[in-house]
């Protein structure tokens, strides 16, 4: 698989109602571009791919918006919606906030989501220029997981320009 097709299957895997095989996930994660902490600056809204992980659901009744990067040492891993629908960072979920490190993952050295209260590590890899792919690691996970797999698009309202995607091909987008 190359980065296209992977682009491309990322995509159809987001649209995908019911369960997503968890070995299509890791495929299109062995391809695409590493990301570092600076390049992932704003807000960022989540999904999350139904891979039948216990995780799977459980952000979405707590609210879950998505993720809000300041800088590499002020990340808020949990920005949910309150009743009245305004955001705020759950810190009491995640019991604390989080840092983004450079850290090794399957060989290669990503952005990591490293949480203050936790031992859980989110890794990243750049789908396109407004779109990671991470996978949720942490201390009593087995190398081979299972794994909880999820996904940031770049909020509108985040105020982040979009960057270049190290390693991309330009001119290479969607339907390319």
């Amino acid at each position: 698989m190359d980065v296209h097709e992977a682009r491309s299957l990322f995509r159809e895997l987001t649209e995908r109602d019911g369960r997503v095989d968890p070995g299509e996930l890791d495929a299109i994660w062995a391809v695409l571009p590493t990301v570092r902490p600076e390049e992932m600056l704003g807000a960022w809204k989540g999904g999350e791919f139904d891979t039948g992980h216990p995780l799977n659901g459980m952000l979405e009744k707590a609210g879950w918006y998505g993720k809000t990067f300041h800088s590499p040492h002020d990340a808020k891993p949990l920005m949910c919606r309150n009743e009245t629908g305004e955001l705020y960072s759950n810190t009491e979920l995640g019991q604390g906030e989080a840092s983004l490190w450079t850290v090794e993952f399957r060989g290669e050295s990503t952005a990591t989501m490293v949480y203050d209260g936790r031992p859980v590590f989110d890794h990243f890899k750049w789908v396109d220029e407004d779109t990671l792919l991470g996978i949720m690691n942490g201390k009593g996970v087995p190398a081979e997981g299972p794994f909880y797999y999820f996904y940031l698009e770049r909020a509108p309202e985040s105020g982040a320009a979009s960057g270049a995607v190290p390693g991309a091909v330009p001119g290479a987008g969607e339907g390319a």
